[in-house]
Order: structure tokens, then sequence, then C-alpha cells
């Protein structure tokens, strides 16, 4: 029997959040902070379990990978953010990706490349938002 797609997905999906939650359990620590995360502050009291996914497994997995380094992960996160058009998150993480090292001329390049590869209005949307992600750092 074939799976569908989206079951496809699905499974896989389960299957990633699986391995990095034994992957923590092994590490032996699945508290919650006893301090409130961005995740639990911002969505924690309407959907507890998504914070906790995203601290333990987003956050406390997948940015700490060694992979890549933090400023590249930012880049990479940002630029998908703009070309998908999750306006919510981008002043988040361009906040998070000048922490990690990026420089704003390397956010704006990105910005500009993105206009060619995933069209003119993400990139347009974006800038307002890069601009008062700047002005918000003090740059």
């Amino acid at each position: 029997m074939t799976l569908a797609p989206s079951s496809t997905r699905r499974t896989a999906t389960l299957t990633l959040l699986a391995v990095a939650l034994s992957r923590l359990a092994l590490a032996g620590d699945l508290t919650m902070p006893i301090e409130p995360t961005n995740a639990r502050k911002s969505f924690g009291d309407i959907a507890p379990h998504l914070a906790e996914l995203t601290d333990k497994v987003l956050f406390g997995d997948v940015w700490e990978n060694a992979a890549l380094k933090p400023r590249d992960r930012s880049l990479v996160t940002i630029t998908c953010l703009i070309a998908l058009y999750r306006i919510n998150e981008m002043p988040f993480h361009i906040k998070k990706a000048l922490e990690n090292g990026v420089t704003k001329d390397e956010i704006v390049e990105a910005v500009t490349q993105i206009a060619f590869y995933a069209g003119w209005p993400p990139a347009m949307t974006a800038l307002p938002i890069v601009k008062r992600a700047f002005e918000d750092a003090g740059l």
C-alpha cells in the first residue's frame, strides 16, 4: 500500500520529531525552563505543547546543530521567511540574524537576491520590515 504524499510528509515529520525528542531525552533534560521563553510568552497560554516543541526541537535541537553556524542558519531563515511572505516572523529573525553576526549589508543583499528568485513583491514587502528592524537595533 502506498501512502498519499500528505501522509508521507506527516510520517516523515513525526519521525524527525521523534528522533529530535529522543536526542533530547538522551541529553537528559526534557523539562521546561522556569523562566518563560519567547515561545511560551507569545503563545504558551493557548498552545503549550507547540511552545514546548518550539523551545525543545526548533531552538533546542535544530538551531543548535553544528552543521550550520548560527549566522548562516539566520541568513537561511530570513531568506525563507521573506520569500514565503512570513512577515510576522521577520522582525524576530532579522534581530536574531544581526545578533548572530549577519551584517546589515548582507541582509540587504539577500533581499536583493530574493527579488530575482522569489519575486519582486516579497522583497518589496520585506524592505520596510528590514528597515524597522535595523532602526530598532540602532543601525
